[in-house]
């Protein structure tokens, strides 16, 4: 089971996400109407239902409010310990906060009111049938990592 999303113009109107991530930067949308963020990016704005929206970008760091610690039932293609934290960007930031996936931390090592920053990292490529061709799209992700 691949439950990476195809990361392409060809496949996903919100590919300047993944692009943005692969140049280092954390991003998502923002609609020029009504001026509402959205996480994860948005093709519609689903406050006011335009369509008029543009890319923002986020802080590369964030605050830890609370986190979980799963080291049993992690879904498959995560290790545990799984690492989930509610993450605060600060007043200044067009996105407030967000549930982000902690990396390369151990269990019991992060704590509320620790300092985390955004990582992006590769994602194996998966061959996908394509009117009758094999196409190969590199892929990206990103997830958050304790500041040392």
């Amino acid at each position: 089971m691949d439950m990476w999303p195809f990361e392409t113009q060809e496949f996903n109107r919100i590919y300047p996400f993944y692009d943005n991530l692969r140049a280092g930067k954390f991003t998502t949308t923002k609609c020029k109407k009504c001026g509402h963020v959205t996480y994860p990016p948005q093709v519609i704005c689903p406050k006011c239902w335009a369509e008029e929206l543009e890319w923002v970008e986020l802080p590369q760091r964030a605050k830890v409010v609370t986190l979980t610690e799963t080291q049993a039932g992690a879904p498959i293609g995560f290790e545990p310990p799984l690492i989930m934290a509610w993450l605060t960007f600060g007043e200044k930031s067009p996105l407030k906060h967000l549930l982000g996936r902690i990396i390369h931390c151990k269990e019991g090592e992060l704590k509320e009111g620790d300092e985390v920053k955004f990582v992006t990292f590769s994602v194996p490529a998966h061959p996908i049938e394509v009117k009758k061709d094999t196409k190969i799209c590199d892929r990206v992700f990103y997830a958050f990592e304790p500041v040392k």
